[in-house]
């Protein structure tokens, strides 16, 4: 019998680009180990396709690939750019399909889509860079409506790039000039003191259209005022799984994590971040395609049910689908 042929395209024009190559390593050495013909496709930092080191069309990079696994995160990766190539020539992919992809990855529009479905989240408000000059009015409308501590946020994007934590107007007005000069546009949300937390699915896994992760608790090493892009992947970061929460708390962020799924219209997999405080379950993001490295959150969470890096991979690979 013929082996399938899986293309791991990582890399690409992101911030992100460094922990992609490293999701992409992980999976290719998984694919490798489960016996399939594995075929690795970086993408550049400025968008070319290498395939066996040398430019492609996608077009020809993706000749006789019977899967692509999308090991991509941020940009041109997670937006819905490179899932559009792979819905145009028929060739079945991981993850969500291009347009709740591109939904997903705009942090307001993401919660303009989960308004109405009862989802608490923390106050925010947009901020276009066409409006720089009206700062003075925006910082007072923000600090009225809530505060005193804010999240400064690209409207873009993930790994908590760009992000920026202030408190009191004066930060406020210079946080918001700093990412305004980085980005067209950002958020601005009230802070929420708790737990951070993440919650996983997996779509048709163990009989269930989508089956709920544990929850991971996350704190933060001395010395990080959040989970931020450093904490992330320096392995200083403590990520118990199963997260120490109430029983109540938990199965909240499981409904959350399966709402936003499903609201959103993902496919196969994602994690939904989120705060937990006093008992309530407050929504922060969604990641379409979640890191799957060492240091990543997601394959712990699936170890904790007992299914292996290996088995997650495969399972990933044989339940990709063709999108039209």
């Amino acid at each position: 019998m013929k082996r399938k042929r899986i293309a791991v395209l990582r890399g690409g024009p992101s911030f992100e680009y460094d922990i992609s190559m490293k999701t992409g390593a992980a999976v290719l050495q998984a694919l490798s180990e489960l016996g399939y013909e594995v075929l690795d496709i970086p993408v550049t930092k400025d968008g070319q396709w290498l395939r066996e080191g040398r430019v492609k069309s996608p077009e020809q990079a993706l000749l006789a690939v019977d899967v692509a696994f999308i090991a991509m995160h941020g940009a041109y990766g997670e937006d819905g750019t490179i899932q559009r190539i792979f819905e145009r020539l028929h060739i079945p992919f991981t993850g969500s399909n291009s347009f709740p992809s591109n939904v997903a990855f705009n942090k307001d529009l993401t919660k303009r889509t989960l308004r109405d479905t009862g989802i608490k989240m923390p106050k925010h408000i947009k901020v276009q860079r066409q409006y720089a000059n009206q700062i003075s009015e925006i910082v007072s409308a923000i600090t009225t409506s809530f505060g005193p501590e804010y999240v400064i946020k690209p409207a873009l994007g993930g790994s908590s790039h760009g992000v920026i934590m202030v408190s009191g107007s004066n930060e406020l007005a210079d946080g918001i000039k700093i990412s305004l000069q980085a980005y067209e546009e950002c958020l601005v949300e009230e802070r929420i003191r708790g737990t951070e937390a993440t919650c996983a699915v997996l779509g048709d896994f163990r009989g269930y259209t989508l089956y709920a992760l544990p929850p991971v608790e996350i704190i933060p090493a001395s010395g990080h005022n959040y989970f931020d892009n450093v904490a992330k992947y320096d392995g200083s970061t403590t990520e118990i799984c199963p997260g120490r929460f109430a029983y109540n708390e938990k199965q909240k962020m499981l409904d959350l994590a399966t709402l936003v799924h499903q609201t959103l219209g993902l496919s196969q997999y994602s994690r939904t971040d989120c705060i937990v405080r006093d008992g309530e379950i407050y929504f922060l993001e969604v990641n379409t395609l979640p890191g799957l490295t060492s240091e990543s959150l997601y394959p712990k969470a699936a170890t904790a049910v007992g299914l292996s890096f290996r088995q997650l991979i495969s399972h990933l690979v044989t339940t990709a689908a063709v999108r039209i």
